[in-house]
């Protein structure tokens, strides 16, 4: 079902006690919680009274740090996570409507193995299954692997840093398109399990992906039967051309981080720009606005609290996203002026996850509601559709020999042969 056109969509990104580094200390913050699987299921059903279309979970491949590029010394911050994949398969079958994001590095691990764990999730969640691609620059988080070397970046101060990286962005194009294929690999009437013939599977359904590229050489198919959404959504963050044509290329939606609204418009053309030269121009492809969110009854509470904060941290709070401290109605005011630069939904991040997500839902929401631009009841039973995306044909299914979606990759033309199909 799509979604009004006049209708925001809203998600949020969970990450830990919240998205100030001295969150944890709040009494809201519950910091001994923050490791159990009741701490996550109260944010996300919190998510879902509030009508939101989905919540990201944050993760990585090394410790939490105040640096870019490298981990840091300090102890008086949250160090340490739980796996978002792991996460959002606990919490999913706790909710009916919202849709469960995880993030994963594509840098370091496996497109096959990743394109399991979501349809799994997709399937645990009965069709609310998406992901959010990421890459690594780090070069503490390669040495886990210890498969490749990863240069030092100094993205901050080095012209040249973008170049160094734009091997990782390329690279987690082929990892989302080998996900993709794989998604695909089986037919959606694959599963015959007819008890009276004493056949599960017709293995004429499951097919090759034959990905080939300087970066992945994946045969296929998968092991895991074609999600409930055909495709779970493919999820991005990004800050410049380079992402933005990761964006462009490869996911359902994107994150940014404008700071005004004519920054927000000038992204927005850009991002259009690239998914026209990938091919995409009519395909529907969401921008969301991040913002980090200190919400209180009044401009001078939500300052103040920041600023507390702040002090407990020992230095003033930045980030990538613009930082809003006011009140529900000045973020109303905010977002609808955002969206029209072109912005279709907004992923909040809220800088302590006990207050402000609350303050989210239980007013933010309400004066969305009030004003119009934010759904009154959840108007779809999947994440595709909450977000006006519909299921789409599979690829294998459709033709003999389906288009290549990147350059480096050459089309499948191969059927999987009944005696070769599958290995369990």
């Amino acid at each position: 079902m799509s979604s009004s056109p006049s209708l925001l969509h809203l998600a949020v990104a969970l990450d830990g006690a919240g998205w100030h580094p001295a969150a944890w200390r709040e009494p809201v913050a519950r910091p001994g919680e923050l490791f159990t699987a009741r701490y996550w299921a109260g944010l996300v059903a919190e998510a879902e009274r509030g009508l939101l279309d989905f919540v990201t979970v944050e993760d990585g491949l090394g410790l939490q740090s105040s640096h870019l590029t490298e981990p840091d010394g300090r102890t008086d911050q949250v160090r340490g996570r739980l796996d978002a994949v792991l996460i959002a398969a606990r919490v999913a079958p706790l909710t009916r409507h919202i849709g469960v994001v995880p993030s994963v590095v594509a840098t370091h691990t496996e497109p096959f193995h990743l394109s399991k764990a979501i349809a799994t999730l997709d399937y645990v969640s009965a069709g609310r299954a998406g992901l959010r691609v990421q890459i690594s620059a780090r070069q503490n988080e390669a040495a886990h692997f210890g498969r490749r070397p990863i240069p030092h970046i100094d993205l901050l101060n080095d012209p040249r840093a973008w170049e160094s990286v734009a091997a990782l962005f390329d690279e987690a194009v082929d990892y989302v398109e080998v996900v993709r294929r794989l998604w695909d690999s089986w037919e959606d009437d694959a599963e015959i399990r007819d008890t009276a013939t004493g056949r599960f599977i017709d293995r004429d359904k499951l097919h090759y992906v034959d990905f080939e590229s300087p970066h992945f050489s994946v045969k296929g198919p998968s092991i895991t039967p074609r999600p409930p959404q055909g495709q779970p959504i493919v999820t991005a963050l990004a800050h410049a051309t380079i992402p933005y044509r990761l964006v462009a290329r490869s996911a359902d939606v994107g994150y940014v981080t404008p700071h005004d609204t004519a920054q927000a418009r000038a992204i927005v053309e850009e991002i259009r720009t690239e998914q026209a030269a990938a091919g995409r121009a009519g395909e529907l492809l969401h921008v969301f606005g991040d913002l980090v969110v200190f919400l209180d009854d009044t401009q001078a509470q939500a300052s103040a609290r920041r600023e507390r904060l702040d002090g407990l941290a020992g230095y003033a709070y930045t980030s990538d996203a613009r930082i809003f401290a006011g009140t529900p109605v000045q973020l109303a005011d905010l977002l609808a002026e955002l969206a029209a630069a072109g912005l279709s939904g907004f992923r909040l991040r809220p800088a302590v996850a006990g207050h402000d997500l609350p303050a989210i839902t239980q007013k933010l929401v309400p004066e969305l509601q009030r004003r119009g631009l934010f759904r009154q009841a959840y108007e779809a039973d999947t994440l595709r559709g909450l977000l006006g995306l519909s299921r789409p044909a599979n690829r294998y299914a459709t033709t003999s020999t389906p288009p290549a979606n990147t350059a480096t990759a050459p089309a499948n033309t191969a059927t999987a042969p009944a005696s070769a199909a599958v290995s369990v």
